[in-house]
This record gives structure tokens, C-alpha cells and sequence, in this order.
């Protein structure tokens, strides 16, 4: 039970941080040119929150806990790059169907972010749990 508690905040300390740092460094900037007048001046902790919390609960279940005693840190990395893909896709792809200002910029930048993003939080919360508890 405490590898799981050290695997789930792990993993979403590393996805919390760096997304925090891409999301008001590069995406921020790319929403205020595209739908800037759309955007709240602060988000919305709770919707923010319950995200977070959720998702990263799926990334343990469908990911990294299959691997947590011995997988592959590749086939980690793949099923997280694969499950951030569709998770983004999802959000990304139907904003791109149903919206006018919607972008393709938009879509391409933040599905490859899902992507990279959970494919490494993943990695990196299966690494530091296993390192913390052998």
C-alpha cells in the first residue's frame, strides 16, 4: 500500500510540476492568441483538481502499476505516451470539431504534449517507487 501511496504522488508531483511550467510558458501564450477572450483570468481550482486527480489515478491503474514489480520503463513510457495521447486527443480532437477558433496548432501541440507528458510522469513515478521500495 505505501508503494502505491509513494507511486501516485510521485508521479503526480512530476506531472503537476512540469505541466504547470509548460502550460503558463507555452500554451498559455498560444491560447491568448487563439481564443484569448474566451479565458478566464484565474482557472477554476476544483474542475483543475478533480482532473488531476482522476487522471493520475488512471495512469496508475492502466500503466504503471502493471509495471511497478519488473515491466519494461519503454513499455512505460509507450502505454503512457499512448494513454496521454488519447486522453489529450479526446479534449483536443472534439474542441477542434465543435469550435470555429479552435486550432490545428492547437490540437498537434497539446496531444504531443499529453504524450510526452504522462508517458515521462509515468516513467518517473514507476522509477522513484521502485528505487523507495526496492
Amino acid at each position: 500500500m505505501l508503494q502505491i501511496l509513494t507511486l501516485y504522488l510521485s508521479t503526480a508531483v512530476v506531472f503537476l510540476g512540469v505541466d504547470a511550467v509548460f502550460l503558463k510558458n507555452v500554451m498559455r501564450p498560444v491560447f491568448e492568441r487563439t481564443i484569448g477572450d474566451w479565458l478566464l483570468d484565474d482557472f477554476r481550482i476544483v474542475p483543475a483538481a478533480l482532473f488531476y486527480l482522476f487522471y493520475i489515478a488512471g495512469v496508475l491503474i492502466f500503466v504503471s502499476l502493471p509495471a511497478l514489480a519488473g515491466g519494461s520503463l519503454v513499455a512505460v513510457a509507450a502505454k503512457g505516451a499512448l494513454l496521454g495521447a488519447l486522453a489529450y486527443g479526446t479534449f483536443e480532437f472534439t474542441s477542434y470539431a465543435v469550435l470555429e477558433r479552435w486550432s490545428a496548432q492547437l490540437v498537434v501541440m497539446d496531444v504531443a504534449w499529453g504524450a510526452f507528458l504522462t508517458g515521462l510522469a509515468a516513467v518517473a513515478g514507476v522509477v522513484i517507487a521502485r528505487t523507495v521500495h526496492g
